[in-house]
């Protein structure tokens, strides 16, 4: 597409060069720029993308865009390279991104999930029912981008920069699919990521206590905004009454269609009789004055909540009851309630728990169903909200019967500084605890003294393969640490291999 193609609808400021070239691509990643693709410079956070102008033009770059604030002049650019100004530069990246991939998500159904709690499990499910329903279903979220059965790539963020998002939804077209599910955070919605998106649907989970730090939001209500800025996009709804935040939507957004969930406040679609076990959870499903028997895969009673609005986006799409209840009877989730199976015949749970509600919904699934101890290995990132520190040693101290504290991704905080707020809470509640920094170590020990009759609960990482440190993600997979420190057991006679007991 031609460059001036490209900008369509976006105020050039200033600009250097020849409008009328062909580009093939667009990033803001100088790493990824190729041949005659256009680099957007963007002033993030921590780095300046306009330091990286250079490498994007050694890499192939034609055409260079920078925010409002740089003086062109100041450059010193090759006479063929086209420099663009613009301002609002996130915002027309998003934009740009979209004129050059052809508007791809008003050629298929777009489905938005956003929410503190469950987005990731929310959208698998959804992915999961529809498909019963043979629709063509395309996936873009924390974990990975799917089409169908096929994983494209695995991802580290919960939502792609919007020009990653575009290009997918681009491909997703030419594969035929016909619906897309789209993974939203909050900040992906202050960062512009879904600009240029057209959304037929939207469900919101919850909101809960998470991500006020100064670098997120400053408060709880910034924080709802945020998540509602993309309720606003879609004509179509589906939202939790249970939760203090999205019960309010209604009200605040009576013009749109909207689909409510529940167990606790009267709703569209409801869920009773729940019977939890430590493997998944059998419930009633209510809807259109009709009872339903359900069963999922997922322990947990917030799994429930889960299915419940997965099952309003389904209903919406036209899924039958038969969809709903085969979508949801084996559905797993990489990193969601996960279970490790293993030699030593332990019951190793993985999960990406990491606020305090999240915290305390995992154990308190797993405590009634567990025989012996409940060992809770974790810790919290860093550069995050820093209040539910000691909150979540309070709850872990509670309710596990020993915690295991250790490092979580601590991005650029000292490691010992993020478990000693965490310790203030453990003591509190007077809950047993040992601290072992390195995350490994922590692992280790927590198989040792493990028996048959107790469980290991690994909250924090959950889909992550990576621990950030100072900018640096490390490879990191819990699975593959828990089979090696198994396997040196073994084989240094310190345990016997049992088998799997889960």
């Amino acid at each position: 597409m031609k460059l001036k193609d490209i900008f369509k609808n976006i105020e050039i400021i200033e600009y250097k060069g020849d409008l009328e070239k062909e580009i093939k691509n667009i990033s803001s990643n100088s790493k990824e720029i190729q041949e005659n693709d256009l680099f957007f410079a963007i002033k993030g956070y921590t780095l300046d993308g306009t330091q990286f102008i250079p490498n994007a033009i050694e890499n192939g770059a034609t055409a260079i865009a920078v925010d409002e604030t740089c003086d062109l002049n100041s450059f010193d650019i090759p006479n063929e390279i086209t420099f663009i100004k613009i301002n609002r530069i996130r915002y027309h990246l998003a934009i740009a991104s979209a004129n050059l991939y052809g508007h791809p998500s008003t050629k298929l159904k777009l489905i938005g999930v956003t929410g503190t709690k469950g987005k990731t499990t929310s959208t698998y499910m959804i992915k999961s029912i529809l498909e019963k329903h043979n629709f063509k279903v395309g996936l873009i979220g924390s974990i990975a981008i799917y089409i169908g059965d096929e994983k494209l790539e695995d991802t580290d963020r919960t939502t792609a920069e919007s020009y990653k998002i575009q290009k997918t939804l681009a491909q997703m077209v030419d594969e035929n699919v016909e619906i897309a599910i789209l993974e939203v955070s909050s900040q992906a919605m202050k960062l512009d990521r879904v600009v240029g998106c057209h959304f037929d649907e939207v469900l919101f989970t919850n909101l809960t206590e998470d991500h006020i730090s100064p670098r997120e939001h400053k408060d709880m209500e910034d924080y709802f905004n945020a998540k509602l800025s993309l309720v606003k996009m879609a004509p179509f709804l589906v939202t939790n009454l249970d939760n203090d935040y999205t019960s309010r939507i209604p009200n605040l957004l009576s013009e749109k269609e909207i689909l409510t969930f529940g167990m606790e406040h009267s709703s569209d679609i409801m869920a009773k009789d729940l019977e939890l076990s430590n493997i998944g959870v059998h419930f009633t499903l209510v809807m259109d004055q009709k009872e339903y028997p359900v069963y999922v895969s997922i322990p947990g009673k917030y799994m429930v909540y889960n299915c419940l609005g997965a099952i309003g986006i389904a209903k919406k799409m036209g899924c039958t009851i038969s969809d709903i209840q085969e979508g949801l009877k084996n559905i797993k989730v990489f990193g969601r309630s996960e279970v490790v199976p293993n030699k030593l015949g332990l019951k190793i749970l993985i999960d990406y728990a990491h606020t305090p509600s999240s915290l305390q919904s995992i154990l308190e699934t797993v405590k009634p169903y567990t025989k012996g101890r409940v060992i809770c290995t974790w810790g919290v990132g860093g550069d995050r909200d820093r209040k539910k520190r000691p909150i979540m040693g309070e709850i872990s101290g509670n309710l596990a019967d020993l915690t295991i504290l250790t490092s979580d991704q601590v991005r650029t905080e000292e490691p010992e500084q993020i478990l000693n707020e965490i310790e203030v809470g453990l003591k509190r509640s007077g809950g047993n605890y040992v601290k072992i920094l390195n995350r490994t170590e922590a692992i280790r020990y927590a198989l040792s003294i493990a028996t048959t009759d107790d469980i290991i609960v690994l909250p924090g990482l959950g889909s992550d393969l990576y621990i950030e440190y100072m900018h640096v993600k490390y490879p990191y997979n819990e699975r593959t640490v828990i089979h090696d420190t198994i396997e040196d057991m073994i084989a240094s006679g310190k345990r016997n291999p049992i088998g799997n007991n889960f």
